[in-house]
């Protein structure tokens, strides 16, 4: 939340008089600030997360939230807020703009476990028995981590930034190769594993253990 509102405060126009706006509801919450991103950052790379402005508003603000160790200034915001929420057990978070750019919205999903109890009971005898228990034992916290910020197909070089995992070695022996392993995550070249194109996506097993969060969140 801290980095959602920090860069909503770091990259809103001061020129308009539109306030930053913050929501908070049942089931997510949000922060909207105006204008969106620059048109240098494409909104495919928010929900990557690995985002990167070419032009930066307001310096001097930005100056001044990294003496108050708000922000460092190395376009480190988004994949933090993916770090956070995967490593809390929260679905990913999501980044929403127009084709005009009159807006950037952020939203930070609630975590499953913050249902009411009789929502939470309900999904459990609904869903667990059809998906839970398929994957029980078979998700450690590391891959449960890289499902919840799967999106689409994703490079490996996409994944580990999004985890903030500087080592590839350690990415691919905790992370990937039980993914892997699992059924929970597949290869779109499985005859190349070393190919330059290689991307990697959630299978309907992945998809199943994905969806279980969703309709939790959404119960």
């Amino acid at each position: 939340m801290e980095e959602a509102l920090v860069n909503a405060v770091y990259h809103r126009s001061y020129e308009e008089r539109e306030p930053i706006e913050v929501r908070i509801s049942h089931d997510e919450l949000t922060v909207l600030s105006v204008p969106g991103p620059d048109r240098s950052i494409r909104l495919a790379d928010f929900q990557a997360g690995c985002a990167i402005s070419r032009r930066y508003r307001n310096r001097r603000i930005g100056e001044f939230l990294k003496e108050l160790d708000l922000t460092e200034g190395r376009s480190t915001g988004v994949p933090k807020i993916f770090k956070a929420m995967a490593r809390n057990g929260s679905p990913p978070p999501l980044f929403e703009t127009d084709d005009g750019r009159s807006a950037f919205l952020t939203r930070l999903p609630v975590h499953p476990l913050a249902m009411a109890p009789e929502a939470t009971g309900e999904v459990t005898g609904e869903v667990t028995g059809e998906v839970t228990g398929e994957v029980t034992g078979e998700v450690t916290g590391e891959v449960e981590r890289l499902l919840l910020i799967m999106t689409d197909e994703m490079t490996r070089k996409q994944i580990q930034e999004i985890l903030l995992l500087k080592h590839e070695e350690h990415f691919r022996d905790a992370y990937l190769v039980p993914a892997l392993e699992s059924g929970m995550v597949e290869m779109t070249l499985p005859d190349k594993p070393r190919s330059s194109k290689q991307r990697y996506r959630l299978t309907i097993k992945g998809k199943q253990w994905t969806k279980l969060h969703a309709i939790s969140v959404k119960a």
